[in-house]
């Protein structure tokens, strides 16, 4: 056993030793007496039938209807911090009154600071862990936000960064499985793990790092590598197009007038043109990406050529900016983007514009970047989660699911397909891991949802199959708004969606995962 496993077993055994044998609770406002070392119960109370809570991350803003389930609320190591300020791991527990026996907790997002409502939504297609009987939890990790998602300000503080860094998942989940075991009294029968973005992060981190504290998990998008994904889309995507923008009176870029709207719809054109019925059908979507081997230098005009195609200067920072940063010698210090359906769209997440792969020119200044000295300062080891040795989280039956978008503007997919090609061939190769592990593209999908996709599958369902059954899944079927009536299998690395060559186009039956 490692250092680092030892004393995760013994955080969790001196969590939850002194109330393992404590009384069952006969109600659910029981559980305010739940006492633990450095835990404090805020609240403990039966919600009744049909109350709404917001699904997380949804715009516009999206309400669940629950069920009857026991609410509880709390903190873990209140306590004041740098500046005077108050920090403590809040999260929320909801145990629902139909209970499946298995325990999910929901990953966070951005700087996290917020204990988003515990409703499991995250690659659950239209049914949340809550509504199919889940215990989840969710939490803050170990601070509150002063100014939004993306507040960091909490750095200052060394143990609220620990706890986000990788502490804090660790010791809610083992809390939250204690407060599971008396409230029923028996234990979760299976352990589960669901996020994106920084949820994703915090998926890969569990398994690294506390490889037998769940099940099964689910990753999708992870900000695995921050310092490099920031130093892609804040400087090197922003100094690539600006470089050949027109300049204002004051010697500024005018950002919208390096890629116009003409120049993003002639690239985006000849993309799917060339790429978008590699499938058997010309759909609007590119459904196997690492064979589009597209090249925007065919657009490069010719001598005297002005219409229908792109100033070579333009062709030169298009393609630098989508092949991602690189040393001054020609190291790659952060995946490429792919060329995939949604990278020309104008805004991001929630219909804000975000920096990014897009060619539309990212909302900055930057002409200049030092990648060599840069890249020796982005490693973040207390935050990165790019360990591969998973042979512990294998051998005791975890199983470890990965999505990306294609179409992703914050996190390269190619960076996380890096890390799970790296990851399978550190564990034994192909046949080995695929018994344990899979990897889908998710063809025109932004970061997390949207973009010209279908964003809705149930991947929590497949791996609660294979975790629980054995039953290794083979294809989940993906739906969205962008394309209403539509239905496509996604399908686990190498294979991708192939029509048919018969039958309705709309109708996932008549695609093979091939």
């Amino acid at each position: 056993m490692s250092p680092r496993q030892l004393n995760s077993m013994i955080l969790l055994v001196s969590l939850l030793a002194p109330c393992a044998w404590a009384q069952q609770p006969k109600t659910c406002a029981d559980l305010i007496n739940f006492k633990a070392p450095d835990v404090e119960i805020t609240k403990a109370a039966r919600i009744g039938n049909k109350s709404k809570e917001p699904i997380p991350f949804t715009d516009p803003q999206q309400f669940l209807v629950l069920p009857a389930y026991c609410r509880v609320e709390g903190v873990i190591n209140r306590r004041k911090g740098a500046g005077g300020e108050e920090f403590g791991i809040q999260f929320v527990l909801a145990m629902p009154d139909q209970w499946n026996g298995d325990f999910l907790m929901q990953g966070g997002a951005g700087a996290n600071g917020i204990v988003y409502p515990p409703v499991g939504a995250t690659a659950a297609g239209d049914k949340p862990a809550i509504l199919r009987g889940f215990a989840v939890v969710s939490t803050d990790t170990g601070h509150k936000t002063h100014n939004g998602v993306f507040d960091f300000s909490f750095h200052k503080d060394q143990q609220a960064f620990l706890d986000f860094a990788y502490q804090a998942n660790v010791r809610v989940a083992a809390l939250s499985k204690q407060i599971i075991a008396q409230y029923y009294a028996k234990p979760a029968a299976w352990s589960y793990f669901t996020g994106c973005s920084t949820g994703g992060r915090e998926g890969m981190v569990l398994s690294q790092r506390y490889p037998t504290e769940f099940d099964g998990i689910i990753v999708g998008d992870p900000a695995m590598r921050t310092g490099f994904s920031n130093l892609a889309i804040g400087q090197w995507i922003p100094a690539a197009f600006n470089q050949i923008a027109p300049k204002d009176s004051n010697g500024k870029p005018i950002i919208t007038e390096a890629i116009t709207d003409g120049d993003r719809k002639l690239l985006m054109d000849a993309l799917m043109k060339q790429c978008d019925a590699l499938d058997g059908l010309a759909d609007g979507m590119i459904s196997d990406p690492l064979d589009c081997h597209f090249d925007p230098a065919a657009l490069a005009c010719k001598a005297d050529q002005t219409d229908s195609c792109l100033a070579p200067a333009k062709v030169a920072a298009i393609k630098k900016a989508i092949g991602g940063p690189k040393t001054s010698e020609g190291v790659q210090v952060y995946s490429g983007f792919l060329y995939d359906s949604g990278i020309t769209a104008t805004t991001g997440i929630n219909g804000i514009l975000v920096p990014g792969p897009g060619v539309f020119g990212p909302p900055t200044t930057a002409t200049e970047v030092d990648v060599d000295t840069e890249a020796l300062t982005d490693i973040q080891p207390l935050v990165d989660s790019t360990s591969v040795n998973l042979s512990t989280f294998s051998s005791h039956g975890g199983k470890l699911i990965f999505f990306h978008g294609d179409s992703d503007p914050w996190f390269s997919p190619l960076d996380t397909f890096d890390y799970f090609r790296h990851m399978v061939s550190a564990n034994g190769g192909p046949d080995s891991v695929s018994k344990w592990s899979q990897f889908y593209f998710v063809p025109g999908m932004s970061h997390c949802d949207g973009g010209p996709s279908l964003d809705q599958f149930d991947l929590l369902g497949a791996l609660s199959n294979w975790v629980e059954k054995g039953i290794a899944p083979q294809s989940v079927t993906a739906t969205g708004k962008a394309f209403p009536g539509r239905s496509r299998p996604l399908c686990p690395y190498p294979k991708h969606a192939q029509y048919k060559g018969q039958g309705n186009t709309d109708d996932a039956s008549n695609f093979e995962c091939r």
